[in-house]
């Protein structure tokens, strides 16, 4: 595949193949033959081009049409590295089997489980992500070439429906620049790219004529409602609980709800306690009887493996942090907020709140930003003197929700369009997935969530949600990475 569109900058395209394991044959092997393009794609406005957004492109050599499934990351702010090279992509970072990181240096290996297997790959980086920039206005351009970082902030695409008109625009021109308008499309994306896929879910049909085969929405945040938590709120409270449970129950510290070990009876218990108990007394606050209050504090305190008194001082309402915090207190522990099964020394045990890092978040910045640039720089043979922006905490600060009237009680959500998605295409299949032990994007929110959709039963069987061991990028656990590409061959085979 040569570049097709016009750009500033220049990728390169690389031939490659992959032997994968994955039944098809009688030897129960097969060689994929595919090509790599690592290019800049413009945008414009008026005719007038804007920005470059890049991506990378992995196209299967076949005799047949073949699914093409565009993919993204979220943040706001994360570039589509962790799912290119954490479970998707043809090479992989190397984690330890339970998703523990390894020791340094990086190592990128051959990915088993790539869905190349049953689709082609395009990861997108959204404006100011990976490579992807917007283009220097005639006024501010000059006979020199200017420094990265006295180029233009592209704050004009850090806002929710700038940011998805621009990957509409990306999937549009990308379909026709490679006449694949008539492939099985495909969508999927992680945390907030999950929020961009439930979105886009409507958008792309009404807007841009793309008619969607699935849609895979990726440990996703949906309604931003069920990520405020204060002392006038409900639902966010009750929906975390389950995965604290399970969080408690692998570190052997809860009270189990059913037989020792058997995690799936202490879920499940959490699960029934979350909405039939907390919520009500929740509700009720002061008007509880106090008997009961404490008898609802015991039975949550059981549940998540901390002592009354914590529970009683948070009064029912235990956060993330709180729970990071005092799980393992007495080993000078902590646990990760995206995946609680993971460990860390505590390294301020003695202050009140816990002020270090997030092992499950900076502790993976080394793997992915090294084995991104390699994996570009050396095997892909890009060439440039930008920087791989990984995870930009610059977009993430400066971004927008202002949807023009959108909010719903002061927040953005994304179920609304997905249901109408789903209605628009009733063909369309949806797959919702998160890892049990993540705190951030709690999985019973998604099923909560679902059970209120008023799906139609026409749709409702489109609809698949299934958790895994691991937590916010449950992939890298071995098993589970496994189990999904599983999952998703039998997803995709449905689907089209």
């Amino acid at each position: 595949m040569s570049e097709t569109t016009p750009t500033t900058r220049q990728g390169n395209t690389t031939e490659h193949s992959l032997q994968i394991d994955d039944g098809s044959t009688a030897l129960h092997d097969r060689t994929i033959h595919y090509t790599a393009s690592a290019q800049w794609q413009t945008l414009f406005d008026r005719e007038k081009p804007i920005a470059e957004m890049f991506y990378v492109a992995y196209l299967a050599e076949s005799n047949s049409p073949r699914p093409i499934t565009f993919v993204f990351n979220g943040g706001p702010g994360a570039a589509s590295a962790y799912l290119h090279l954490g479970a998707l992509g043809p090479k992989r970072v190397y984690f330890e089997a339970n998703g523990n990181l390894p020791k340094p240096p990086v190592r990128l290996v051959d990915n088993a489980e790539s869905w190349l297997s049953f689709t082609d790959l395009v990861f997108i980086d959204p404006i100011g992500t990976g490579f992807s920039r917007s283009i220097p206005k005639e006024s501010e351009k000059s006979t020199d070439t200017p420094k990265e970082e006295e180029k233009p902030k592209e704050t004009e695409f850090w806002q929710v429906d700038r940011d998805l008109r621009a990957i509409g625009e990306f999937i549009q021109r990308f379909l026709s620049r490679q006449k694949r308008w008539l492939s099985p499309v495909f969508i999927a994306g992680e945390s907030y790219g999950g929020f961009r896929v439930a979105k886009l879910a409507q958008k792309l049909q009404q807007e841009f004529g793309i008619g969607l085969s699935g849609a895979i929405l990726i440990s996703p945040a949906l309604e931003f409602s069920l990520l405020d938590e204060s002392d006038y709120t409900l639902t966010s409270w009750a929906t975390l609980v389950p995965s604290l449970a399970v969080s408690a129950a692998h570190h052997d510290r809860a009270k189990w709800a059913g037989a020792p070990g058997d995690v799936q009876a202490h879920q499940a218990a959490a699960e029934q306690f979350a909405r039939q108990k907390l919520i009500p007394a929740l509700a009720l606050g002061d008007a509880l009887d106090v008997e009961e209050r404490q008898a609802v504090y015991r039975q949550l305190a059981g549940l998540i493996g901390l002592s009354e008194s914590i529970v009683e001082r948070q009064g029912g309402r235990v956060g993330l942090e709180v729970f990071s915090r005092e799980l393992l207190r007495d080993q000078q522990k902590i646990v990760g907020l995206y995946d609680a099964s993971i460990t860390a020394i505590d390294p301020f045990p003695d202050r009140t709140s816990y002020e270090g890092s997030d092992p499950t978040l900076d502790g993976l910045d080394r793997l992915f930003t090294g084995g991104i640039n390699s994996h570009l720089r050396d095997t892909l043979g890009v060439e440039t003197d930008l920087t791989y922006h990984l995870l930009s905490l610059e977009v993430f600060k400066a971004w927008k929700y202002d949807l023009q009237g959108d909010f719903k009680q002061g927040f953005v959500g994304s179920v609304d369009e997905l249901r109408v998605g789903m209605t628009l295409n009733p063909s369309m299949q949806v797959y919702i997935c998160h890892g049990i032990f993540d705190l951030v994007t709690p999985y019973f929110a998604s099923n909560h969530l679902a059970d209120l959709m008023k799906l139609h039963s026409d749709v409702r069987s489109n609809l698949t949600l299934k958790h895994y061991l691991g937590g916010h990028m449950f992939y890298t656990w071995e098993k589970s990475r496994q189990e999904w590409f599983g999952e998703m061959k039998a997803f995709y085979e449905r689907a089209i």
